[in-house]
């Protein structure tokens, strides 16, 4: 990962002689996560941005259940008293992070849904822990996988439980085939829908909370920015080509997962070269089939593909890179 463009020093020294601050550092850095960032700044940038999204939408619920799952995560793994640096980076709380985001996206607020992040988050926890162990043979990491496998169970089971409800889950069907309207997809939206797709990490669709982000990012590693407005852009462009659905294309759905996979590509697991774009950029435009393949084989059962297209195609280009894999990554 590459080192910070700010310096911490004073923070750090804060934060590792004040239990209290440490846990608030902690907790930033879980948050900054999501997106491969060790950096309580980038944390601090990216709540802001979820608040001013959520709160801008109408969905305020999405903020605060974001600050509760990181919250929750962070505070299981300190009380187990898990691996310190793993700890002390937030790699036990970005899933967590993500849990309470999506909950609130896709269920109605009620005590049970608040109910279900604090569950969640907690078993997000146990989730990265036992998939970080069975991945280790691949030297690959978990990745959102835990949230993702989190949040499905929590969605699939609202079908069942009346106190559960789902407000804004895509209604189950059998899938069929997508047929183009005759217009094309503007371009003169290319610019606000490649910050559309960086906020869509976290499920708002916001020209000036992908800015926010793709600041926040800036602040950790201008790589993982620049990278981000990559795998955003080529997204945009290869979903455009393959004429999908423009609604989708518009909110940054088919490019969220790709900028995940261009910075764990891109910046994260390998140091930038022309090599390593040429990788990440075939790897990018695989994640855009993947989210295409994954929105037909979840429609029928009525749930988000979430961020499983950067998984998968993360994890299939990640294992020929286990001999280079950063070891707080292992």
């Amino acid at each position: 990962m590459a080192d910070s463009t700010i310096s911490l020093n004073g923070w750090n020294k804060l934060a590792g002689s004040n239990p209290a601050i440490h846990f608030i550092d902690i907790t930033l850095r879980g948050c900054a996560q999501v997106m491969f960032q060790n950096n309580p700044l980038t944390g601090l940038f990216f709540f802001a941005a979820i608040f001013t999204g959520a709160y801008s939408e109408g969905i305020p619920a999405v903020a605060w259940g974001c600050l509760l799952g990181t919250v929750v995560s962070t505070l299981t793994a300190y009380i187990s008293k898990l691996d310190t640096g793993s700890l002390s980076a937030g790699l036990y709380g970005y899933n967590g992070c993500l849990v309470g985001v999506a909950l609130p996206t896709f269920l109605e607020n009620t005590p049970f849904m608040w109910a279900s992040i604090v569950l969640g988050s907690i078993v997000a926890v146990i989730a990265t822990i036992s998939l970080t162990d069975f991945l280790k043979n691949w030297k690959v990491a978990a990745l959102t996988a835990p949230f993702v496998l989190v949040t499905w169970t929590i969605l699939l089971a609202s079908y069942s439980f009346f106190g559960i409800k789902g407000v804004s889950l895509p209604a189950p069907a059998l899938p069929d085939q997508y047929v183009a309207p005759i217009a094309g997809i503007p371009y003169s939206d290319l610019l606000p829908d490649i910050f559309r797709g960086v906020s869509e990490v976290f499920l708002l669709s916001s020209i000036t909370v992908g800015v926010l982000f793709v600041i926040g990012l800036a602040v950790s590693s201008l790589w993982a920015a620049v990278f981000a407005v990559l795998g955003s852009l080529l997204a945009f462009g290869v979903a455009s080509f393959l004429k999908a659905d423009f609604g989708s294309v518009h909110t940054g759905l088919y490019s969220f997962s790709a900028v995940l996979t261009a910075i764990a590509l891109g910046s994260t697991f390998n140091k930038p070269s022309f090599k390593v774009l040429v990788y990440t950029i075939v790897g990018v435009i695989f994640t855009v089939f993947v989210q295409g393949a994954l929105d037909v084989v979840l429609t029928p059962f009525g749930i988000p593909t979430l961020t499983m297209p950067f998984v998968l195609a993360s994890w299939l280009f990640l294992v020929p890179n286990q001999d280079i894999m950063p070891e707080h990554r292992q």
